[in-house]
């Protein structure tokens, strides 16, 4: 098993990251305040104006260290890595595969309705019963989902179709995402999933988080030897890392969308970690973002059961084995992609 490396987060704008040994060193007003060695590190994330030096670029590319680029809202800006690997062979199998990828999608699509479905029975044992009001509509979407769960697995539906089956069963969810919102704050009030840019504190939470998730997800598909830019779910587009985005929908719900809600029902985010700019867009504070890094990190170090591989495995190396999943199965070593259901 792969070992779980750490994410390096620089977060304070004007910081300086340079190469000292083997180490890569954090500068802060000309003096050191974070200093890790480079075997311990799988990637560097910065956010905004952070300074590196050609020296640490040439060093983390050569030890395989990704490093990405951020705007202060989490807006992808750039990527370097060293050069690229894997097997020419997987990627044109990849390649073929998603001229007629309707099988692989299924799987993508059942894992991700699945697991959305297991967030809103969470929330409904959580809260137990009666359930009325707005526990009794997420129960009737749960059933709904079941309902598209089982057509999705037994029909012999389009890629289209399955394609938009993922986006009814997207659209219930998010329609009762709201009540599983336990602050009373009417900032934290939930209206629907916007993006580019989000309008609101829990759809700034999902945008940030989604970011780094993605993240993962693309250095996962390199990892393995997978081209990140051609996908199966998520149609070509060029700059778009739709295999990355294939992987990232069926650990969305538990990964980043369970954390989002923990994080504002256990109050360790509150409405004045929140900025609104004149154009209606919503991004974290510095302190906020650093809360929510924190609680990101702790997340994948939490353990569940494979299903498949009937082992435990951290929460942060599940796109990576999803990833080997998939190549297996496009190697012909599996006969289908195996999702990762939450249990």
């Amino acid at each position: 098993m792969k070992k779980l490396l750490n994410t390096l987060y620089v977060t304070t704008e004007g910081a300086a990251l340079r190469k000292d040994g083997e180490n890569v060193v954090v500068l802060l007003d000309g003096e050191e305040r974070v200093r890790v060695p480079f075997h311990m590190l799988a990637a560097i994330v910065a956010f905004g104006a952070i300074a590196l030096t050609p020296a640490l670029i040439g060093a983390a590319a050569a030890a395989g260290i990704t490093i990405t680029l951020l705007e202060r809202s989490g807006r992808f800006q750039a990527r370097v890595e060293g050069p690229i690997a894997g097997n020419v062979l997987l990627r044109r199998a990849q390649y073929r595969a998603a001229d007629a990828p309707s099988e692989i999608v299924r799987s993508l699509v059942l894992g991700k309705i699945a697991n959305q479905r297991a967030v809103l029975m969470r929330a409904l044992r959580d809260y137990g019963t009666p359930r009325e009001g707005k526990m009794a509509e997420v129960e009737s979407v749960a059933r709904r989902l079941a309902t598209i769960l089982r057509r999705v697995e037994k029909s012999a539906d389009t890629t289209d179709l399955l394609r938009g089956a993922e986006g009814e069963a997207a659209a219930l969810y998010f329609m009762v995402f709201g009540h599983l919102i336990r602050s009373e704050a009417a900032e934290f009030r939930w209206t629907v999933r916007s993006r580019r840019p989000p309008l609101d504190p829990p759809n700034a939470l999902l945008s940030f988080l989604y970011t780094l998730l993605v993240h993962d997800c693309r250095a996962a598909c390199e990892t393995v030897g997978l081209d990140p830019a051609v996908g199966f779910l998520h149609r070509d587009r060029p700059g778009r890392p739709s295999l990355a985005l294939d992987l990232m929908e069926e650990l969305r719900p538990v990964l980043v969308d369970r954390l989002v809600l923990s994080l504002i029902n256990r109050r360790q985010v509150i409405p004045r970690d929140f900025i609104a700019a004149e154009t209606g867009a919503v991004t974290l504070t510095d302190d906020a973002r650093r809360t929510v890094i924190a609680a990101w990190q702790e997340r994948k170090k939490e353990e569940r059961l494979h299903p498949f591989l009937e082992e435990a495995v951290p929460f942060g190396l599940v796109p990576y084995v999803q990833a080997q999943m998939l190549a297996r199965t496009l190697r012909g070593d599996l006969s289908a992609y195996p999702p990762w259901f939450w249990t």
